[in-house]
């Protein structure tokens, strides 16, 4: 009597049910569809994501988690006007987020926010201003009551897009002792130190304050490799990638290549960059006229890219992407098409194959994944 109750609590489909890996958090601008942040399920062994809440904010266009994911920070972005940043709480196992306090972003649109590896700032790049707030983090999760605020400055040859600085993006340094800050409009990828102790300035000009791109190129993201010793950076403008080597704060270009395919013309439109978990390939984001996704391998020596495919992201304006965990999916936001799709990937290639799964969702542009304990 005992095993064929054990048995049947076995097999009984209340309790065989697992529960997916991850929730999935989704930005997006909320002058459609979208009220705010987006939460969604995603099961890493199927691919398939269903949705669980949403979370009313406006406009969240870009979205960061604390080191220990049990905080959330998003920025709102309102074009052509001063923004915010919210910090929120987060429950990992239930994907329940709740507003602890909103501070001004410190510029207009924002579009970028990150945190540092320790945990104890928050870094927003604002577009239409190019400006960068540092904001402190304090012991509940929310934001202290000043910030930091740096302004770049100057423009380039692209009289349309670079008429003046337009901060892109905040990505901290492998060793958390740098923050390199994309300006799309001065055509620089700059440089600050960073002091966690410094309560009040924690950002100082570094011993090398930029490195200055080609004119027209239009930095946007940089992402470092697994081992810290290289770092890749997409530009919008031009459609490409910089390989460099990296050391001690410095940047150095080694390789350019190219996300638009040879002998192909049209409008570019770059965004998002992002290396698989395993750091063995590496994949970019393309719009304008082209709305797809490129991949690379990445050489573990020298850490320069070699092409492997192109595909099709299925929609308008892949604005952002997240590869899971595991390595076996690939999920893509398109901004103009009000979508996201599930792409599965070959963790041995790193080929994308066509979706498995389409997602009604107004106006994606940012993916985070969460898992769930």
């Amino acid at each position: 009597m005992v095993l064929f109750l054990i048995a049947l609590f076995n097999f009984n489909p209340v309790f065989s049910q697992k529960q997916p890996g991850y929730h999935v958090l989704i930005g997006t601008y909320t002058n459609g569809k979208s009220k705010g942040i987006q939460v969604y399920s995603f099961d890493s062994k199927t691919g398939k994501m269903a949705f669980e809440k949403e979370v009313p904010i406006s406009n969240p266009s870009y979205l960061c988690l604390s080191p220990d994911n049990k905080k959330v920070y998003a920025v709102s972005e309102d074009n052509g006007k001063d923004g915010t940043v919210s910090a929120f709480t987060f429950d990992a196992t239930t994907g329940e987020l709740k507003l602890l306090n909103t501070k001004p972003s410190g510029g207009i649109a924002p579009c970028y926010v990150a945190t540092d590896k320790s945990g104890k700032y928050v870094f927003v790049a604002n577009y239409m201003s190019g400006t960068i707030a540092a904001y402190r983090i304090l012991a509940d999760g929310s934001l202290s009551g000043s910030a930091q605020i740096l302004t770049n400055s100057g423009s380039s040859s692209n009289k349309a897009r670079q008429e003046h600085a337009h901060s892109h993006s905040t990505v901290i340094s492998p060793d958390n002792k740098y923050l390199f800050t994309a300006d799309l409009g001065t055509d620089k990828e700059m440089s600050y130190k960073l002091d966690t102790s410094n309560h009040l300035t924690p950002l100082s000009k570094a011993t090398i304050p930029f490195y200055k791109a080609v004119a027209g190129s239009g930095p946007r993201h940089l992402v470092f490799s697994n081992s810290g010793k290289f770092a890749y950076l997409i530009q919008e403008l031009t459609a490409t990638i910089i390989t460099f080597s990296y050391a001690n704060g410095k940047l150095s270009p080694i390789q350019t290549s190219y996300l638009i395919a040879p002998g192909v013309s049209g409008e570019a439109g770059a965004a998002d960059i992002h290396l698989s978990y395993d750091g063995k390939f590496l994949y970019g984001t393309n719009r304008g006229t082209y709305n797809d996704i490129a991949a690379f391998s990445v050489n573990q020596t020298t850490g320069m890219l070699a092409y492997v495919s192109r595909i099709s992201s299925f929609g308008k304006t892949p604005r952002n992407f997240a590869i899971s965990p595991e390595g076996n999916f690939l999920l893509v936001a398109n901004q103009n098409s009000d979508d996201a799709y599930v792409l599965p990937r070959n963790k041995k290639t790193g080929k994308l194959s066509p979706f498995i799964q389409k997602l009604d969702i107004g106006a994606p542009v940012c993916i985070k994944l969460v898992k769930i304990p």
